[in-house]
């Protein structure tokens, strides 16, 4: 026998039996999404390299660390995509979708992958639900993409879930600010991991996301963006605060929060489960306004989230949030004999054009074997079809709960009503 072949390190399988849970996850993801005016975008599983360098930032761990970059057979540097954000600022620019008009909103549920540690929470490959508001400056769209999450999960009847917020400021002010960071970093350098170390002259912004223990409390006392921050980005902040609070959304500021990612500015949000001990994070996002023109683009505001599956899943479950089981199997077939598969056949046909769940053996069970069958697949009907059946044209449906049992003409018309 052959050696049996697993799956990598870091995936997983969405058997069958639970695929339902994600199919009612993304509807819902997707109503919500549709609701605020939101339109799908799908796009390539694997870029050119250079758009996640430029876009997401060399200093990041993301980009130094945990890509899937290789070369493909024509020498060209490929990366399956780390993040959803840099591959919509590529489409939206090759496509010249800010011609239709500004702002583009756009949605993705879409597949990522990063070479990290697996645990739990966290995979090489992992989904993401995320959204992009490209085209705004105003405070009302970082309100209202906030906004949309906080409506996610009100929809999903998910609680515990602390949103908390930051700026992180602009252009203009942060140089004055990264400033401050890397003389209060160079007093402790001798503290530091060797990644902040790194970090320290190349962005020292990076280092408060850093997961280290030692760099984590040493950021405890860095300066604060916040005490940073010019007028206008200062006022847009408040601004925020101001609107997320007329909506009733409790929020939480932050100044530690700063993203893992070189491309946000100003707002930058998380919303954090306490229910999932250290991976707590469920979504995260904030305004990237430079992005677009690091990526070839004219000057365009922008701004987003992006939310991991698995972990909006591991949160419903650790709160007993019970997801609705899709129904099963209406009525159960069973051909008593070499006549009756021909007539079976073309009745579970008919009553799947219909709309009704159907089922049929098609592995040559006997009688008594097929209506296991049918208790397997939970049929709330079965009806026998033989000779008898076939020369009367009349065939007993019973039902599976104990309820009786009655005639049916064999007609898929007359067994939908008398089954659904």
């Amino acid at each position: 026998m052959a050696e049996l072949i697993t799956k990598p390190k870091g995936t997983y399988d969405v058997l069958p039996s639970e695929s339902y849970r994600w199919q009612y996850l993304e509807s819902v993801l997707r109503k919500a999404a549709s609701d605020f005016g939101y339109r799908e975008i799908r796009f390539p599983t694997f870029e050119y390299t250079e758009l996640f360098i430029r876009g997401v930032g060399d200093t990041t761990d993301v980009v130094q660390k945990e890509m899937f970059t290789f070369t493909d057979r024509g020498g060209r540097s490929i990366t399956l995509r780390p993040e959803g954000t840099a591959s919509v600022v590529r489409s939206f620019l090759e496509n010249s979708l800010y011609g239709a008009g500004l702002p583009v909103k756009c949605f993705y549920i879409a597949p990522n992958f990063r070479g990290e540690q697996p645990q739990a929470g966290r995979y090489r490959e992992f989904y993401q639900f995320g959204v992009e508001y490209l085209g705004s400056p105003c405070p009302s769209a970082d309100a209202e993409v906030i906004s949309l999450y906080a409506t996610i999960l009100e929809r999903l009847g998910v609680k515990n879930i602390q949103l908390s917020i930051n700026s992180i400021g602009c252009p203009e002010c942060r140089p004055k600010f990264h400033a401050a960071l890397r003389a209060y970093f160079e007093s402790r350098q001798k503290e530091l991991c060797p990644t902040c170390l790194d970090r320290l002259g190349r962005n020292p912004l990076r280092i408060l996301d850093c997961k280290s223990p030692i760099c984590k409390e040493i950021a405890q006392g860095a300066p604060s963006c916040l005490d940073h921050l010019c007028e206008e980005c200062h006022e847009h902040f408040e601004k925020v605060k101001e609107m997320l609070a007329a909506m009733g959304i409790d929020f939480t500021v932050n100044p530690g929060i700063v993203r893992g990612l070189d491309y946000y500015t100003r707002t930058v949000f998380e919303f954090i489960s306490t229910d999932l001990g250290a991976q707590s994070t469920v979504c995260g996002g904030g305004r990237y306004d430079g992005l677009i023109e690091t990526l070839g683009g004219q000057p365009t505001p922008g701004l987003g989230f992006a939310s991991g599956l698995e972990r909006l899943l591991m949160v419903m479950d650790a709160q007993g949030i019970e997801i609705p089981k899709p129904e099963g199997c209406r009525i159960f077939l069973a051909a008593l004999g070499e006549a009756a598969e021909v007539p079976v056949q073309k009745l579970v046909y008919e009553l799947r054009k219909l709309g009704v769940k159907a089922e049929r053996d098609t592995t040559g069970r006997g009688l008594k074997a097929q209506m296991k069958y049918a208790d397997r697949l939970g049929a709330a009907y079965s009806m026998v079809i033989g000779d008898n059946e076939l020369n009367a044209g009349i065939a007993r449906i019973k039902d599976m709960s104990g309820g009786g049992v009655f005639d049916c003409p064999l007609n898929a018309e007359d067994i939908k009503k008398a089954v659904m």
